[in-house]
């Protein structure tokens, strides 16, 4: 797996100096951190999403929550549109709300972008209240897949208000201990930051303040480490390989019936939903992961982006591979994550 390990870094341009890199092939793993220490810990940004989704995933699955499930049952938002949302249609972005919520107190959305691109600032920061009343004064469209931070950090909270704890304490107990992230976290202020969390730059090579917020952790606020990735990637490719005769990639139609020895994480992975692509490469959305046709192989994936980290994990379940990509600079590695994905399966 060093090899594999190897091929994934000479993939990436010089400009992507600190990254955290994860493989696995069916039941072998291995992950490297470069340019920072082992226990280093970086932003996963929207890769977070697909956390959440897996989340919601073991929450239907035990039968806390229901796809028709509406927010409003959950979360105080009545008597409001968004109240009468419902679960599934969040976790597949079908749910009409707008990426991100209209700015109810606080600097303007125009004043964070500035703060932003001028001083690297963090544009989010919001608790969840201030969530909350964002989420009230928002308008919902038509049922149609848009791709939206509100959606999924209201899904996080709903989730975790249905198991009567918080957002970090559901995602560890439902996803991060199950598939041994062991140090995995969520940071809702700077003053969660661990001593050995990295700050990361723009594409250009501004220092940027860490993206942290309670309300928008569900969508874009998990940490990890290089060993988090590769247990991560790992869990990935396990699933790929599990009564694969069942269907192609080994997972079943239907979200609640993942093959025996799965965690009910897995049917997150299930793609019940179109992102209205049409065309041969038209991907499906199973809760928040992605399926697409990349290279002539089916691919589910999620990628990241925050003002200093980019972000992509995916998995060939057909193949049972998988790989992670994570760097301290905000400059896509999308394109890498595919390429190093169809290196491992072909090697």
């Amino acid at each position: 797996m060093e090899a594999a390990l190897d091929a994934a870094l000479a993939l990436l341009p010089r400009r992507h100096e600190r990254v955290w890199v994860a493989v696995a092939d069916g039941e072998r793993s291995a992950w490297r951190a470069v340019g920072v220490d082992e226990g280093a810990d970086a932003e996963i940004g929207s890769v977070s999403k697909g956390l959440t989704g897996m989340l919601y995933a073991s929450a239907l699955a035990s039968r806390d929550v229901r796809a028709d499930t509406r927010l409003g049952d959950l979360l105080d938002l009545a008597p409001s549109p968004v109240a009468e949302v419902t679960l599934g249609a969040l976790a597949t972005h079908h749910s009409g709300l707008p990426r991100l919520g209209p700015i109810v107190e606080g600097p303007s959305l125009l004043k964070r972008q500035w703060a932003l691109w001028r001083r690297g600032d963090n544009p989010y920061g919001e608790d969840i209240d201030g969530l909350l009343d964002q989420a009230r004064a928002a308008s919902v469209g038509k049922a149609k897949f848009r791709y939206s931070n509100l959606g999924f950090s209201l899904l996080g909270h709903a989730v975790a208000a249905a198991l009567d704890v918080g957002y970090p304490e559901a995602l560890r107990a439902r996803v991060l201990a199950p598939l041994g992230l062991r140090d995995a976290y969520v940071a809702r202020s700077e003053e969660d930051l661990r001593p050995g969390a990295i700050r990361g730059v723009s594409r250009g090579g501004r220092a940027h303040s860490p993206w942290v917020g309670a309300g928008i952790a569900p969508a874009g606020g998990v940490r990890m480490t290089a060993p988090d990735l590769g247990a991560l990637v790992s869990a990935l490719a396990r699933v790929g390989t599990a009564d694969a005769g069942l269907v192609p990639g080994g997972l079943p139609v239907d979200p609640l019936a993942v093959p025996p020895g799965v965690g009910p994480w897995a049917g997150a992975l299930v793609p019940t939903a179109s992102v209205g692509k049409r065309g041969p490469a038209a991907s499906r959305i199973g809760a928040a992961w992605m399926t697409s046709d990349v290279r002539g192989r089916r691919v589910t994936w999620h990628n990241g982006r925050t003002g200093g980290f980019a972000s992509f994990v995916g998995v060939d379940r057909a193949a049972g591979v998988a790989v992670g990509i994570v760097s301290a600079r905000a400059a896509g590695v999308d394109h890498h994550g595919f390429v190093a994905l169809e290196g491992l399966r072909d090697s």
